[in-house]
Order: C-alpha cells, then structure tokens, then sequence
C-alpha cells in the first residue's frame, strides 16, 4: 500500500503543497510543462530550487497576466497581508483580478479539460472554500466573492495539487497535526487573529497547534485542501520511505519554512497501520453474521473473524472484529452498522507485520497448480492452492494430503 505523509510543521499553502508533492514525482519538469499546457487564463508557472535553513528544497512561482504575486509587495506563503487565500493581499492589490464567484470558477476549471476525478477534486476543494466563507460572512455561498481564491494564480494552486495527488495515486494519505501560527493577520475587513476566521472554520475538527512563529502558517486554501484529502491526521506512520520533498515558502522563519510531503510503502520490515473495529452481538444467527462476515470483505475488510464470549448477565454472545486499512474505515463502520444489530462500534489502531507475499504456477503432469510463496523475519513459506491440490484429489481419487504430496514430487 503506497502511503503518503504530509508533515506540516510549519503550516501548509497551496503552493508550498505542490512543490512538495512536485519533487516525490520522477520527473517534475515534465510536469510542469503539461500543466502549462492546460492554459489556465494568463498563468504561467515555475518549479524553482529555493534553500530555507540550509535545506533544499522547491518553490512554485505563479505569474498572473505576466506578473508574479509578490510584485504587488505581498509574499505568496505566509505572509502578513491575507484575505482568503495563500496570495495573502488586499482586494485593492489585484486591479487585474476581478472578483469571482463560485460559477466563475467552476466555469474557469471545466473549460480546462481534465479527467473528471481531478476536476470533482478541484470542484470540491473549492466548495469547501465557499462554505467556510459563507459561514464566516453570515451568507449564502452563490453569494460569496473569492478575491485571490478566485483568481488564476489561485486555480493554479488548486489545480496542480489535484494533480499531483492524481499522479502520486497514494492508497492513503496520513498529515501531522498542522502548525497555524500565532499573532494577527491583516485584511480586506481589517485585522483578525490567527488562523484567520475561514482557516479556523476548515480546521474544525483536525488537530491544530500554534507555536512562537507570529505569521499565519496556514491558509484557507491549505486547510482546504489537507480536509479534502487527509486519509487521517496523526504521527509518521511504519513505512519504506521511497522519495521526500520539500515546498518553500516564500517567507524567512527562524525554522525551515516549508512542508514535507514523504512517499513510501506499508511499514518498515512489513509492518503497517491498520484499524480494528469491534463489537459485541447477542442476538443475530449464525447466518445472518455469516452474510455480515461477507459484506465486510466485500467491503475491503482485510480480515474478519468472531469468537464466543460471555456477555451481560452470563448471556452467550459473540465478538465480531474486523481488520481494515484507515482508508475503508468509515465504509465498514457504515457496513457493520447495516448488516449487524450491534448499537455501537469499537475502534483501535494497531501494527499489522506481514510476510512479503508471491504467487507463481507450477507445469505439473496433473496440469498448473498454483503456490504462494511467503518470506521475511528469517521464515519462508510454501503452500499449494487448495482448489488446484482438491481438483487433482477428484480427478485422481485420492486424498487431499496425497495430491499435495504428488504435486511436491513432481516440483522437485
């Protein structure tokens, strides 16, 4: 399973996302040149090598109509001016940048022709930005005008990350808990705390955390996008790391102002993150959790066992546990909830340690026969595919453990 880890540190912007998520790709310069390509009005976009703190790392330089945003004297990530979005200016900075509306933009990125999962992403990123404004301003969101949000510096950000993560194609996508800042912010409405009201209200629910930096470290448009497609928020989690990258922001900190995005697969040694959800049953039959048991592997659960335990009052009852990846959490929790009579659902994290898996089949004069092959951890293991071994016993008349040991002969 290829995971993907966002350490936020130091925040998280749109364009501070795509140079980091530019540089897991084998090749970023190809990338940005058919990003070019996809003619988002009057953008035009660089993939830049940028040092913070004495790290190395990438810079994502938008220019609007031929002129880059920090030439209207506001920094592009984390800096001091701010009205809902990384560009972080004034509505009266951007004469060329009329404001937009949700239909401006929708209509600004259909008409740029991408896949339609990476348009529904970018589409829905932007809802998110609408509904947070909305709520924020006390109106309706056909009401809201995204000053920079609109813009196509703005679509730019969006847009590439989108896809990025279409590229990338991570089975899950984990985030530290995100650093907002600390201090004030100044406005198109004046000046407000940190995070700003639109940010605060996209990072309802995830973990958050100010520190010593005074600046905004996130903006609505990186908070936007972490809710969209944040598999789950919490520590590096086991895995191989394969490539690391590194977003800079604009501005200089004292720490290393940029976002890590790290690609890898499972955990270390074979070890993953998995979830177990549980609960207790007392009143279904025996059939009606064998069809439960099928659903939930129907699901995506990797595994679904039940054992007998002993319940209130001495009642017989039976303990039904499901192993899933974070990923299919939320469905199986749906699917135990509509095929059981449980009221509740346990939830645990755990480490699941797996042997590297292979199939092969082997010519046999009883015809193909399969065999799995299982190494790792100083074990290697070998094991017929019960259905061939079971053929082979029908057609010869023989036992199950007499095919097998026919089908070992002839492999050796």
């Amino acid at each position: 399973m290829k995971i993907l880890y966002l350490d936020c540190a130091m925040g998280a912007a749109g364009d501070m996302l795509t140079a980091a998520l530019s540089e897991l790709l084998p090749d970023k310069a190809a990338f940005i040149e058919r990003f070019n390509r996809l003619g988002i009005p009057g953008v035009q976009a660089a993939l830049e090598p940028a040092v913070k703190c004495g790290v190395t790392g990438t810079h994502f330089r938008v220019s609007a109509d031929g002129v880059e945003e920090d030439e209207h004297l506001h920094e592009r990530d984390h800096g001091h001016a701010h009205h809902h979005d990384d560009r972080h200016a004034h509505e009266h900075d951007h004469p060329h940048h009329p404001h937009s509306g949700l239909h401006d933009v929708e209509h600004i990125v259909k008409a740029l022709g991408l896949d339609p999962e990476t348009e529904a992403d970018v589409l829905a990123v932007y809802r998110l930005l609408a509904e947070a404004e909305s709520k924020v301003h006390g109106t309706t969101v056909d009401n809201i005008h995204f000053h920079e949000v609109g813009t196509m510096d703005a679509v730019a950000d969006v847009t590439a990350v989108c896809l990025l993560l279409h590229e990338l194609a991570p089975d899950e996508i984990v985030a530290s808990p995100v650093n907002v800042g600390g201090g004030t912010v100044r406005c198109a409405h004046g000046v407000l705390p940190v995070p700003a009201p639109a940010t605060a209200e996209l990072l309802r629910g995830l973990p958050v955390y100010g520190g010593e930096i005074e600046s905004e470290l996130c903006t609505p448009t990186g908070a936007a996008l972490l809710r969209h497609f944040v598999t789950r928020f919490g520590a590096l989690p086991p895995m191989r790391v394969s490539a690391v990258g590194y977003g800079m922001g604009k501005k200089d900190f004292p720490r290393a102002n940029c976002l890590r995005a790290m690609l890898g697969e499972n955990g270390a040694d074979g070890a993953e993150e998995v979830v177990e959800l549980s609960c207790d049953i007392d009143d279904m039959t025996g059939e009606a959790l064998g069809f439960a048991a099928e659903q939930l592997l129907a699901a995506g659960a990797l595994d679904v066992v039940t054992s007998a335990v002993q319940m209130k009052k001495g009642r017989p009852g039976v303990l039904l546990r499901v192993l899933c990846r974070e990923n299919t959490r939320e469905k199986l929790t749906e699917t135990i909830f509509r095929c059981t009579s449980t009221l509740g659902v346990r939830e645990a994290r755990l480490v699941r340690r797996t042997l590297s898996r292979e199939s092969e089949t082997l010519d046999t004069p009883f015809g193909p026969v399969r065999r799995k092959r299982s190494i790792g951890y100083g074990a290697e293991t070998a094991k017929y595919e019960y259905d061939d071994l079971a053929r082979i016993a029908r057609e010869r008349g023989v036992s199950l453990e007499e095919a097998r040991r026919l089908v070992r002969e002839a492999a050796e």
